[in-house]
């Protein structure tokens, strides 16, 4: 039964208490807080395990929860978020010692990252060396045998003072008179008092305390020394203090005056620098015009273009003002060539022989030996030079010659020179200098004998006159012109000094050859490129004429290809003139393979061998006509 007043309560279970004040330590209070997160964290998850049945509802759909995880579905379910740490519970750091390895070291170091056992065998040498250092000996009971010190008679020796520099002071003393028992650095040694590396590491010269070097520990041990000790070491080596401040005194006025010179030198340097690039920049602003080939139009008038600016020279015009272009070129300007850099030339002018697959190869030669001489010292003289053509030249497109300074000796030099156009390599040249050695023994070949006079030897130019007077064949006649334009516009004058068969059966062919139009006698130097230009006359087609010769106009003798693939040149005399005349001597001792090589030897009027010159090239015939005949052996 009810009791009055008790209707307007109702009794709860379980009943109300009186809020007690409850006295929690903090590990408490941390471990409720703990147990209510992992609770709620219980809850969340039973309730998506109900939420994700897989029955189906009442519509008979599939429920969301069958959508797999991986689905990029909007609707499938999303992994539950991360808890994340209360930051109530202060900072920790996560140590995953599943990974960690003892490294019995007195340490632990995670798996994959060895300790370096160089570096700890470094680190235990410098602390047993210090240990020993800092060792202090027994004190005797007796006072008169312990060790007293210099400057007050205290006992209160430094034992370390005492055992590396033998030095009896106390702490006291040493404290205050810093100016004789202050300890200095093997660097303040070196600088302020001039001792060398190997004093300081004398121990039984100048005694050191090791310390661990304050930049790191696995460096070598820091040296310090005694002032009074290093002070009196000094005064002895350089006399007195006086003499040490003038030996500073001078060693701090010649590293200064090293150091200015230094900078004066990098001025200087930067000044040429500065002329070259200033200098380079005009010279490049420049226009120079590099003309291509003569091209005749309609009206017969010869034409030259520079192949850079388009600028067209009427070569009618250039006959009335510069003594007739057609009639021959100097020897000068055909072997001329423009400095680019100091190691790169380029070619200025360009010759291009009637039915020829390229530019003239003794042009290409000695315009690459110009460009080597002017990379050497004057007082060597060319001895040899070795080349490969290796890409026909054209005509329209300067070459360009890069020297490499190869070696430079006492006695010979040594110089490269690639040619290039259109950025291929056309032509490579290796070429020898010598100190000339004028007391050594001499022998040479002598000269055939009986050759006639050049005075009595017609020129080439006469021979193609007649053979065009005396000839119907409109081809014939049209190659004879070719050949008397391209010989009246040569530099060079060539007369055949005869035929003779040797005692062999080998045909030798005997020319004159000597430059037209030099005003002067040339260096040294540049009658040899001259002569580089004239040994490429007539040379390879010797082979040509050879096998003519030996099958008597029977057989394949039809040479449909002949083209150079190398040559070489010795010279063995400085005393000679290419305006005069020189006698080459060719004979061609081998054909084999669409290859042959010929040998010729010059000589001047008087007899003198002056140079040796051998070339390989390509001669074919062509043997389609008779596919079952081979050329005979020479």
């Amino acid at each position: 039964m009810d009791t009055p007043g008790a209707s307007s309560s109702r009794f709860t279970t379980p009943p109300p208490r009186e809020p007690q004040n409850l006295d929690l330590t903090p590990e408490q209070v941390k471990r409720i807080e703990l147990n209510r997160l992992k609770a709620k964290a219980r809850q969340r998850e039973r309730e998506e395990q109900s939420s994700s049945s897989s029955s189906v509802n009442v519509n008979g759909k599939r429920p969301l929860g069958v959508v797999p995880a991986t689905s990029t579905s909007p609707t499938a379910p999303k992994p539950p978020p991360k808890l994340k740490r209360d930051s109530r519970l202060g900072k920790y750091f996560e140590y995953d010692l599943s990974k960690m390895v003892n490294s019995k070291g007195g340490f632990l170091v995670e798996d994959g990252k060895e300790v370096d056992e160089e570096v700890r065998a470094k680190e235990k040498e410098r602390e047993r060396q210090r240990a020993m250092q800092n060792l202090e000996p027994p004190i005797m009971l007796d006072p008169k045998l312990n060790p007293r010190c210099n400057e007050c008679n205290s006992m209160d020796i430094d034992q370390t003072y005492k055992k590396v520099f033998g030095c009896l002071v106390c702490n006291r003393c040493k404290n205050e008179k810093p100016e004789k028992y202050s300890l200095l650095t093997k660097t303040e040694c070196k600088e302020d008092y001039l001792l060398t590396d190997a004093e300081l590491r004398d121990q039984e010269l100048m005694p050191h305390l090791l310390k661990a070097n304050p930049h790191k520990s696995t460096f070598a041990n820091m040296m310090l020394f005694l002032r009074c000790q290093v002070e009196d070491f000094a005064w002895k080596k350089w006399g007195s203090p006086e003499a040490l401040d003038a030996e500073w005194q001078r060693r701090v006025e010649e590293k200064k005056k090293k150091k200015n010179k230094k900078f004066e030198e990098s001025l200087k340097e930067l000044r040429r620098r500065t002329r070259e690039t200033v200098w380079q920049k005009r010279k490049d602003q420049e226009h120079k015009h590099v003309f291509g080939v003569v091209e005749k139009g309609a009206d017969g008038v010869g034409k030259q273009v520079c192949h850079e600016c388009g600028f067209t020279i009427d070569l009618q015009l250039a006959m009335t003002e510069a003594d007739s272009i057609w009639s021959h070129e100097q020897i000068s300007s055909a072997l001329e060539v423009e400095q680019l850099d100091v190691n790169l030339y380029r070619s200025k002018t360009l010759y291009l022989p009637p039915r020829a697959r390229g530019v003239f190869g003794g042009q290409v030669i000695s315009q690459a030996l110009v460009a080597a001489n002017n990379c050497v010292d004057p007082a060597f003289s060319l001895h040899s030079l070795h080349c490969y053509f290796l890409l026909s030249a054209s005509a329209a497109v300067p070459i360009l010659y890069n020297v490499d300074r190869v070696r430079d000796g006492r006695s010979y030099v040594t110089r490269s020179v690639r040619a290039v156009q259109r950025g291929r390599t056309i032509f490579l040249l290796l070429c020898s200098f010598q100190r000339p050695e004028p007391r050594q023994p001499t022998f040479q070949l002598p000269m055939p004998p009986n050759v006639p006079s050049p005075d009595a030897c017609e020129g080439i130019e006469l021979i193609y006159e007649r053979l065009f007077k005396e000839t119907n064949d409109a081809k014939v006649k049209e190659f004879c012109l070719t050949v008397l334009e391209e010989r009246r516009r040569s530099p060079i004058e060539v007369k055949l000094a005869g035929v003779r068969e040797s005692q062999d059966g080998v045909p030798q062919f005997l020319y004159w050859h000597k430059a037209r139009n030099t005003p002067v006698r040339y260096d040294a130097a540049f009658q040899k490129c001259i002569l580089s230009y004239i040994s490429d006359s007539q040379f390879i087609s010797a082979a040509r004429r050879t096998l003519t010769h030996l099958n008597q106009g029977k057989g394949p003798t039809k040479v449909v290809m002949q083209t150079s693939l190398d040559h070489n040149i010795s010279f063995y005399s400085d005393d000679f003139d290419c305006g005069d005349w020189l006698l080459y001597v060719i004979i061609s001792e081998r054909a084999a393979s669409g290859r042959a090589s010929v040998h010729g030897r010059m000589y001047t009027p008087t007899g003198t061998l002056v140079a040796i010159c051998n070339q390989e090239g390509v001669v074919r015939v062509d043997d389609r006509a008779t596919p079952g005949t081979v050329a005979p052996k020479l």
